[in-house]
């Protein structure tokens, strides 16, 4: 497993030093360093309240920061640039529940400036093909979160930053939505996906396991696996949480 601070001379997305978020008097992350490969799918997970939000927020520049750098493809977190180049679904739908699915998709096109098309086709790629005139308000959860996918993909942005996106999701069209997102990786695009579901950790090139505002780990699951002994996912971040309650301190990956 590498070190959370090394590229390892690979083209970098997402590149995190000493990043510090503090709320209140709650230190939420505190020098937390990590680098997101291009062109791979990493998974964020741990459990709620493990930083992964405050971590994605930090990316996308839409949360302020006490200390740190954080630079995306190139670029200062939330530099105008970045705008058209970096898409984030958070957890809740970011939708108009008064506006059919098709006008969110065209209104969020027109302030992207992404081409007439881009609505049916990101349509097809969430799986809600058909679904143009249906009013917002009136879909279900899960179509919902569909909808917010549907518009992160407009204009095919370089980075996709997705937070617990198969929150709700049947086992058919969870598994729809990583085979969508292993396409886009194989196409160029860069992925950052949390979750709380230690099972979806095989779909992904990469894993970052946080808790309590720390990277427990970062590596492939292969490495995760091996460094552990463990047999699964879940049995790797738990042995690393004993670790670290043990004293042992978090695993360099």
């Amino acid at each position: 497993m590498r070190n959370n601070g090394d590229g390892g001379g690979r083209s970098v997305a997402v590149e995190v030093r000493r990043l510090r978020v503090v709320r209140g008097s709650n230190v939420v992350l505190d020098g937390l360093d990590l680098t997101v490969p291009a062109g791979e799918v990493v998974g964020l997970l741990g459990p709620s309240g493990s930083g992964k939000t405050t971590l994605m927020r930090s990316i996308v520049g839409a949360q302020v920061v006490a200390g740190g750098t954080v630079t995306v493809l190139g670029r200062p977190a939330g530099s105008p640039p970045l705008r058209r180049e970096v898409a984030y679904v958070t957890q809740a739908p970011s939708v108009y529940a008064d506006l059919t699915v098709g006008e969110n998709l065209r209104y969020a096109g027109s302030l992207l400036g992404a081409p007439a098309s881009d609505p049916a086709r990101v349509l097809d790629e969430v799986g809600l093909t058909g679904f143009d005139r249906r009013l917002t308000g009136t879909l279900s959860g899960g179509e919902l979160s569909r909808v917010s996918l549907a518009v992160a993909l407009l204009n095919t942005p370089a980075l996709l930053v997705l937070d617990e996106p198969t929150v709700g999701l049947d086992p058919v069209l969870r598994r729809d939505l990583w085979n969508l997102f292993g396409r886009l990786r194989d196409g160029g695009r860069s992925l950052l996906v949390s979750s709380h579901v230690m099972d979806e950790a095989a779909r992904c090139d990469r894993l970052v396991l946080m808790r309590n505002g720390a990277v427990l780990a970062d590596g492939t699951l292969a490495e995760l696996l091996a460094e552990t002994g463990a047999v699964d996912a879940e049995g790797a971040f738990l042995s690393l949480v004993d670790r670290a309650n043990a004293g042992n301190g978090s695993v360099a990956a």
